[in-house]
């Protein structure tokens, strides 16, 4: 989970290993304008636009991004404590262009539309931390269920869907567990879970994620922060003996040098090798599970 304690986690671990934050993130953008992502190989046509979801709180606005011809899987995008932005925008573009339809979410639409953070702001910074402590605090294992239902409802009615296939949930940082939780809420639609840097997936409390491994048919695969894994080993342990007791299939995997947050390109601690290998995983993933 994204706090003050992780940003400390992650300057704490390069300096263990001899490295300066910029130096482990050369070639990543702070800025919205200079971030890339590698391309796609034959990249379909896409058509996006802003759309609003109703749900039980309120309209949601989402950015939905899908091939421009045909129908589709679908994938749902939960971006992580910064909120909806460019660099996710760009993940969810880039998913259409390898085929599926895609819904990047406004996780905070219920107090604020649209973005919560400025080209360059992280969550390195105080300020912004503070700024997003309110948004956060407003959502919660309820809100996760609620809204991803009328999500995927929403999705359902869209002709850009194959509704014949199961949909994709993403999740990062603290929306990792989000992927859990709304494939055990709606296991007849929910097909393959993907948790990059998630926080929280394996707790000693009651409601920990991990415990909804019986009630989860998706697949999944769960990429752990190096530095998450030194903070919690045991987790990935919790997380392992879940899905198998459950019969689930999950690819879990600790990513070696990669820092909580390794995934957007405008992340303080983006590491592409690593974030393009997660990225391969996810997508033989969805072609595997909602094929």
């Amino acid at each position: 989970m994204c706090d003050e304690l992780t940003v400390e986690g992650n300057e704490e671990f390069l300096g263990k290993h001899g490295l300066t934050r910029r130096e482990f993130g050369t070639g990543a953008a702070g800025v919205a304008m200079l971030m890339m992502l590698p391309p796609v190989a034959n990249a379909m046509d896409v058509v996006e636009e802003m759309v609003l979801v109703e749900t039980p709180d309120g309209m949601a606005d989402c950015y939905f991004v899908r091939p421009a011809a045909g129908a589709h899987a679908a994938v749902i995008v939960w971006p992580d404590v910064m909120g909806i932005r460019t660099s996710f925008r760009m993940m969810g573009k880039r998913l259409a262009q390898s085929g599926y339809s895609a819904l990047v979410v406004n996780l905070y639409y219920r107090t604020i539309k649209g973005e919560v953070i400025e080209a360059g702001e992280n969550y390195g910074m105080p300020e912004v931390r503070e700024r997003l402590m309110p948004y956060r605090n407003s959502l919660s294992a309820e809100t996760c269920v609620s809204d991803g239902k009328a999500l995927v409802k929403f999705l359902d009615a869209q002709s850009s869907v194959d509704t014949s296939r199961k949909i994709g949930v993403t999740g990062y940082c603290m929306t990792g567990s989000y992927t859990l939780r709304l494939a055990a809420a709606i296991p007849e639609r929910i097909g393959a879970g993907g948790s990059f840097h998630g926080g929280g997936l394996a707790t000693d409390g009651d409601d920990s994620p991990h415990l909804l491994a019986p009630k989860i048919k998706a697949g999944f695969l769960i990429a752990i922060a190096a530095n998450d894994d030194e903070k919690e080993p045991n987790a990935k342990v919790l997380l392992r003996e879940a899905f198998d007791s459950a019969d689930v299939s999950a690819e879990i995997e600790v990513y070696e040098g990669a820092l909580h947050g390794w995934c957007p390109p405008d992340s303080p601690v983006y590491n592409e090798a690593q974030a393009e290998r997660a990225w391969s995983r996810l997508l033989a993933l969805f072609e595997r599970e909602l094929a």
